[in-house]
């Protein structure tokens, strides 16, 4: 069997809890991003984009998370307040996939939100690769405006997902559908 079916079949992803360093160094990220950037993109738009969370910028991501949760239940416990903090710091590195999907007269919308989608596979996989394990996520921050604005995202963008990247240990696969229950052959 070669590598990459072998690398598909072990696909896991490793709760970022469990994430330790060291991340992939800046030569290993833009082939990470170069990798994902190579998605099919229908008219060349590239519907999306990356934001990099890495060292301190973290931290600064897990407060804006604070601080809007607060906003919003300013009687959040500590142990609330920590997961907050904790939020993008729990792997060494975190890559936001933005979808930029708009209107065009070529290509559907559905297509680039596709696309984007594409890019957080195609990362994770990447990453995969490389050695290193990774997690899509969206979790609250991603659907809250106001996290989105703070990150610097436009008001038609939209998070695909949170891709955190570090090391982990082996975890065991969880149960997969069996074929015969989400298959099915078309015949005319």
């Amino acid at each position: 069997m070669n590598e990459t079916i072998a690398l598909l079949q072990r696909r896991r992803s490793a709760p970022p809890a469990i994430m330790t360093g060291p991340g992939p160094s800046a030569d290993e990220l833009a082939t990470l991003l170069s990798l994902a950037s190579r998605v099919p993109d229908h008219g060349k738009l590239a519907p999306w984009r990356f934001i990099v969370f890495e060292g301190e910028a973290r931290d600064r991501a897990g407060r804006v998370a604070l601080d809007i949760r607060l906003e919003d239940k300013p009687e959040l416990d500590e142990a609330g307040k920590a997961e907050e903090l904790r939020r993008f710091a729990r792997a060494p590195l975190v890559v936001g996939v933005v979808s930029r999907a708009a209107p065009h007269v070529k290509i559907p919308e559905w297509e680039q939100v596709l696309s984007a989608g594409a890019v957080c596979m195609t990362l994770i996989v990447a990453a995969r690769s490389m050695g290193y394990s990774a997690t899509w996520l969206t979790e609250w921050p991603a659907y809250d405006a106001r996290f989105r604005a703070a990150i610097g995202l436009a008001e038609h963008e939209r998070m695909a997902g949170f891709i955190h990247i570090g090391r982990a240990t082996a975890i065991e696969d969880r149960p997969r559908p069996p074929l015969s229950e989400i298959v099915t052959t078309f015949s005319a």
